[in-house]
Formats: C-alpha cells, sequence, structure tokens
C-alpha cells in the first residue's frame, strides 16, 4: 500500500491569481514548493494531484489548456525530481450541472485511492479551501488546510 499526498492545484502547487489558472505563462509555482515535496518524498509519500477545473464547464478555457498546463507542470516537477503518479480533475461546475467527482465530492481521491492502492490511514490531502477538506473527509484521508499562496514548508509538522 502506498503513502500519498493528495494536492489541490491553485493555491497549493501554483499561485492562486484569484481567477481561473488556464495559461502556461500565468502558472507560477508557489515558492517553496520542490524543497516541502522532496522533503515528503524523503519520508516515502508519493502525490497525485486532484483539482476541480470548472472553467472547463462555463466555457471560459477547455480541456486542451488544462493539459498544456499540466504538461508545463509536471515538467517542473520532472526538473524538481519529484514524480506525479497522476492528475485528475472535474471539468464540470454546479452552475451548469452535478457531479459526483467535483470537490467537496471525492469520487476523484476514490478513483485514485483504487487505482494506487493507496493506505487512506497514511495519506493526507492538502488543500487550501473547504470544498478540499469535504473531500478529504468524504474519502477517508486526512485533511490539511493551507492558506493559499502560503508555501507548503509551513505545513510539513501535520504530516507523519
Amino acid at each position: 500500500m502506498r503513502k500519498v499526498v493528495f494536492l489541490d492545484r491553485d493555491g497549493v502547487i501554483n499561485i492562486e491569481p484569484g481567477q481561473y489558472t488556464y495559461q502556461v505563462e500565468k502558472f507560477t509555482i508557489v515558492p517553496g514548493l520542490f524543497d516541502a515535496l522532496n522533503i515528503l518524498k524523503d519520508k516515502g509519500y508519493q502525490f497525485i494531484v486532484i483539482t476541480n477545473q470548472g472553467g472547463i464547464s462555463k466555457e471560459i478555457y477547455n480541456h486542451e489548456a488544462v493539459s498544456s498546463v499540466h504538461e508545463y507542470m509536471l515538467e517542473q516537477f520532472r526538473q524538481a525530481g519529484v514524480d506525479v503518479l497522476d492528475i485528475y480533475y472535474c471539468p464540470h461546475h454546479s452552475v451548469n450541472e452535478q457531479c459526483i467527482c467535483r470537490k467537496p465530492d471525492s469520487q476523484m481521491l476514490e478513483k485514485a485511492i483504487a487505482r494506487y492502492e493507496v493506505d487512506k490511514t497514511k495519506s493526507y490531502f492538502i488543500g487550501d479551501n473547504v470544498t478540499d477538506m469535504g473531500a478529504a473527509d468524504n474519502a477517508g484521508v486526512k485533511g490539511i488546510k493551507i492558506t493559499a499562496n502560503d508555501p507548503l514548508i509551513n505545513y510539513l509538522n501535520q504530516i507523519n
């Protein structure tokens, strides 16, 4: 069984500018992210990204824009020596449709837990929103709520 740290994207991995981040040129990694992730990696944790991307449903951007941002993000992770097992994103938004994948629902987490044989008792979900904490609770993993854009290193004492 794997120990996993699930990471919300906007506000945890990249700077949350207060609007949708769907352009590579506006995607900025939160300072110190990779220092924190390398510490967690040394403790045996692996990483999965879980993110709502409701701008797709609102037709602000499309799946291709998300893919481009994620490819760029993964390249930044590779350069820092940090592997990402997978990325799960929900393209829906409650103003347009209902789904069970959009956080605070937990389908994205549950799929990842099943696919990657995650030990829920030794795993965490780090997010900057109450919906992230709801998804963590619904999936049975410990949630750690951080302040958006705050360096993750400030919260490592909450992870065993």
